[in-house]
C-alpha cells in the first residue's frame, strides 16, 4: 500500500528545489496526490491542482518533471492524470481570469507575498564568497529605498541568491516597513501576457507598482521580450519614484545580458551590483547542518563534511540531501558518516561506481568526445555535427544530474524547455531502437563517471 501522503511530500520536495520559489509557490504547493491505483503494470497517478489555471501550466511546463519524480520516489513507471481539486462555494476566486489566483501583494504575511519561511537572514551561511552581497542586502532591508536601490545580485546556479533577496522581503515585512512583492521574470513575463489576453493590464500596474519592495529573481528572462521589457521599464520608474526599493537576481551582470534594452541595462547599474562566488569547503559543510536543523535532521558534522568534500553545487548538495533524509526516513536509517559514503558510493576507492559529476565536467567530456568547444555546443548553429552532440549533452545534463529542463535550457545557450525535453527525449528514444546510438552514449558516460 503507498503511502499517498509520504510519496507527494518526497515529490514536492525534489520539485520545490528544481524550479524557482514563485512558480513553487504558484502551481505545485497545493498540489495534492489524490489518487494512486495500479494499471497494466504501472501507477496511475490523480494529481489534484487548486485551479485550472494551475492544472494548465503544469501540464503544458511541468508533466516530464512531475512524472519523473514520481517514478524515482515510487521506483515504478508512472503515468499522471491532473483534475482540478473541487472547493467550496466561498471558496472560489470572485476575480475573473487566472492572473491573481494565487498570489496577493500584502503587508506582513510572507505566505503571500510568495516567501519561503526558512528564506531568512538567520539560515543563511555566510562566508567570504557571499559577504560583500549579505552586507549589502542588510542595508537594503535596514532602508528601503533608501541604501542600494536597485540592489542587483548575480552568480551561478544554487550559491543563494533568491534566499538572500527572500531574506531582504522578510526582513522588510518583519519590521513593517511597507508592502512586499516577489516573482521571478518569467512570472512576471507570464502575468503580463495573461492581463494583455483578458485585458486587464490596469490591475497587473496596480498590482505590481504599489509595492514597497519589489523583488524580480532571475530577471535575465524578461531579455528579448520588448513588450515586457516596456512594462518592467515603467514599473521600475514608478516604483524608485514612490520611495519603493527594486531588488533584482540573475546569472550574469546586466553588461551581460543579451538583448535586453540599453535603458533598463542603464538603470539596473544605478545602484549596486555585487556578485555571489561558488561556495568553498566550508560554507558547504555549514549549508548541509543548517538545512538538516530546519527538517530537524541530525547530520554528524563528519557525514556533512563528506557530502561537501564530493558534491560541490549548493543545490546539488542540498538535492543530494533530499533524497539521503528521504532515503534514511523510507528504510528507517540512522544517518552516519559511514552509511553516508556508502550512499554516494566511494566507501571503497576504485570499485568502479558511479561518482557524482558536476555539469563543468559533462560540457567538458561530452566537447572532447566530438572535438567541440563548450560555445559551439551553447551557439546557434544546427548543423548534424553539432546538434547531435548538443542534444546529448542535454540528455546528460536532465537524465544524469537530474536537472530541470529551464535550467538545461539556461546552461545550453538559454534554449527553451521544450527545446531540452525534445533534444533529451530524441536521444532517449535512439538509445531504446538503435544500438549505435545506445554504445555512443554508453561511452561519453565511461568517460564521465570514471
Amino acid at each position: 500500500m503507498i503511502d499517498k501522503e509520504k510519496v507527494w511530500k518526497a515529490v514536492l520536495e525534489a520539485l520545490r528545489l528544481a524550479v524557482s520559489p514563485g512558480t513553487y509557490g504558484t502551481y505545485l504547493k497545493q498540489t495534492e496526490l489524490a489518487d494512486v491505483r495500479e494499471k497494466d503494470g504501472r501507477l496511475l497517478c490523480e494529481v489534484g491542482c487548486a485551479s485550472s489555471f494551475a492544472k494548465n501550466t503544469l501540464e503544458q511546463r511541468y508533466w516530464g518533471q512531475i512524472t519523473e519524480e514520481l517514478e524515482r520516489v515510487t521506483g515504478n513507471k508512472c503515468e499522471i492524470i491532473l483534475i482540478v481539486k473541487s472547493r467550496k462555494a466561498d471558496e472560489q476566486d470572485s476575480i475573473s481570469g487566472p492572473l491573481f489566483e494565487s498570489k496577493e501583494v500584502i503587508k506582513g504575511g510572507w505566505k503571500k507575498a510568495n516567501l519561503r519561511e526558512t528564506f531568512t537572514f538567520d539560515n543563511y551561511a555566510v562566508a567570504g564568497s557571499n559577504q560583500m552581497a549579505f552586507a549589502a542586502s542588510q542595508a537594503v532591508a535596514r532602508k528601503p529605498g533608501e541604501a542600494y536601490n536597485p540592489l542587483f545580485i548575480y552568480g551561478g546556479v544554487g550559491v543563494g541568491k533568491t534566499h538572500l533577496m527572500q531574506a531582504i522581503g522578510h526582513e522588510v515585512l518583519n519590521n513593517d516597513r511597507g508592502s512586499v512583492l516577489f516573482c521571478s521574470g518569467e512570472e512576471f513575463t507570464n502575468d503580463l501576457v495573461e492581463a494583455i489576453r483578458f485585458k486587464s493590464t490596469d490591475k497587473i500596474r496596480l498590482r505590481y507598482r504599489k509595492v514597497k519592495l519589489l523583488m524580480i529573481d532571475d530577471v535575465q528572462f524578461i531579455a528579448g521580450k520588448p513588450t515586457v521589457q516596456e512594462e518592467f521599464f515603467h514599473t521600475f520608474n514608478a516604483i524608485q519614484k514612490e520611495g519603493g526599493q527594486i531588488v533584482m537576481t540573475s546569472d550574469r551582470p546586466p553588461a551581460e545580458i543579451s538583448k535586453l534594452e540599453e535603458r533598463l541595462r542603464s538603470r539596473f547599474g544605478a545602484g549596486l551590483i555585487v556578485d555571489i562566488g561558488p561556495a568553498d569547503f566550508e560554507l558547504r559543510t555549514a549549508i548541509l547542518l543548517i538545512k538538516s536543523r530546519q527538517r530537524k535532521i541530525d547530520l554528524p558534522m563528519e557525514a556533512a563534511q563528506v557530502i561537501a568534500n564530493k558534491i560541490e553545487g549548493v543545490r546539488e548538495l542540498e538535492g543530494f540531501l533530499v533524497r539521503l533524509i528521504s532515503e534514511a526516513e523510507m528504510k528507517q536509517q540512522e544517518i552516519t558518516k559511514e552509511w553516508v559514503e556508502e550512499v554516494l558510493e566511494i566507501a571503497k576507492p576504485g570499485n568502479g561506481r558511479a561518482k557524482i559529476i558536476t555539469s563543468t565536467e559533462v560540457f567538458s567530456v561530452v566537447g572532447n568526445y566530438y572535438r567541440l568547444g563548450i560555445q559551439q555546443l551553447k551557439g546557434e548553429r544546427r548543423t548534424k555535427m553539432i546538434a547531435w552532440p548538443r542534444q546529448i549533452l542535454m540528455y546528460l545534463l536532465r537524465y544524469e544530474l537530474k536537472l530541470p529542463l529551464t535550467e538545461v535550457g539556461r546552461m545550453v545557450g538559454d534554449r527553451d524547455h521544450t527545446t531540452v525535453m525534445h533534444g533529451s527525449n530524441k536521444v532517449k528514444l535512439g538509445m531504446e531502437t538503435d544500438q549505435r546510438i545506445k554504445t555512443e552514449v554508453e561511452d561519453i558516460k565511461k568517460k564521465l563517471f570514471t
